[in-house]
């Protein structure tokens, strides 16, 4: 009986031979599986971080990025795995025990072919899924959330990003995602089931960068755990009001939008620290949180800025005004000016004094003219 056939045959996996350390490891792997993944899989059998590991078949690098089918990888292939010397996990690399070979017993010749036995790639994927809480599917090729996500059960981290995913959504069960990526899939306002979301009490982050949406909807404000929100070019004309009853959201990128104003309700938001608008087209800014400390405005057709800013910013560091209206003019007449100069250079002293930055690139956060 066979150890595995290729796709061709109508079997979805094929079998590999790893070498590594005087061992043959055989691996049941689907031809579509990118080597990154296979990588994955040869962790906690060797001990060898992803990093660390360089596969060579046929003398050739293999590209983490690739498939196994695009490597040329087929059925029965034999790949060399060499380690990089640190890159482990554990106490080093699995090795070879036994330089000698154990005389076989009555009995031990069904273990020994048990042993050998092709390993299945899908099922340790499952198990470190189970164990871990973290499923990474990203650039995969995906077209669809797979059933299997669901199945594997306390899901904290769901990386989905850089696939063709069009149509989202989340079962009852998924309320133990924290961290949820699905930035650069094809995802669109109304392929997006945020009711399913919106029952995520304990998502932390979301990402969803480099999509087709327009708006973001009123359930937005049930995601009240949430302290990043990341959706970064999308075609975003405005923000919900409800944006304000993330009371504990912390970072906020929106750059690369087409929003014209930001929501007064913003200025509920009483842990924001940090906002990125940059590339909108925003022409006034009326409200901002308290206690931002880093404002990036850059690329917007802004021409004055509320006249509270900096009386009441009063953590306020980082401030990014270039190719707007406002030049560095208009911001040394703005009241409170000169206290918030005397944050910014103190947070950036000591690397103005190490050299870190160029003291000529640290200029005022505006153009000159």
């Amino acid at each position: 009986m066979e150890s595995g056939t290729s796709a061709g045959d109508g079997d979805p996996t094929i079998t590999i031979h790893v070498k590594f350390g005087g061992r043959s490891f055989p691996i049941l792997i689907s031809p579509d599986s990118t080597i990154k993944e296979l990588k994955s899989l040869l962790q906690p059998l060797t001990n060898v971080l992803p990093r660390g590991q360089k596969l060579i078949s046929k003398g050739k690098l293999l590209v983490d990025g690739m498939t196994i089918r695009e490597s040329e990888v087929t059925n029965g292939s034999k790949i060399m795995l060499m380690a990089a010397h640190g890159l482990h996990q554990g106490d080093g690399p699995v090795l070879k025990q036994a330089q000698t070979r154990p005389v076989l017993r009555d009995g031990d010749a069904s273990k020994s072919a048990k042993e050998s036995k092709p390993i299945d790639a899908d099922k340790i994927r499952r198990d470190l899924w189970k164990a871990t809480g973290v499923i990474a599917l990203s650039e995969c090729n995906l077209q669809a959330i797979p059933d299997e996500v669901w199945a594997s059960g306390n899901v904290r981290l769901l990386d989905l990003s850089n696939n063709a995913i069009e149509e989202v959504s989340f079962p009852v069960g998924s309320f133990h995602v924290q961290t949820l990526l699905l930035n650069a899939n094809k995802i669109t306002d109304e392929s997006l089931r945020w009711e399913g979301m919106a029952s995520m009490r304990n998502l932390t982050l979301l990402s969803l960068n480099h999509n087709h949406l327009t708006t973001l909807p009123p359930a937005l404000g049930e995601l009240t755990s949430l302290k990043q929100l990341r959706v970064a070019n999308n075609k975003l004309t405005s923000l919900p009001n409800e944006i304000g009853l993330l009371r504990q959201l912390e970072i906020l990128k929106v750059n690369s939008n087409r929003i014209t104003e930001i929501t007064a309700s913003i200025g509920d938001c009483s842990a924001l620290i940090e906002v990125d608008l940059t590339a909108n087209l925003l022409s006034h800014l009326f409200t901002l949180p308290f206690y931002v400390q880093s404002l990036r405005l850059g690329n917007n057709g802004l021409k004055s800025l509320p006249s509270t800013l900096f009386k009441m910013c009063l953590q306020l560091t980082t401030l990014d005004l270039h190719n707007t209206e406002i030049t560095m003019d208009i911001l040394r007449q703005c009241e409170g000016w000169e206290s918030f100069d005397e944050r910014r250079r103190l947070k950036h002293q000591k690397q103005l004094d190490f050299r870190v930055i160029d003291s000529a690139d640290f200029d005022e956060g505006a153009d000159k003219k």
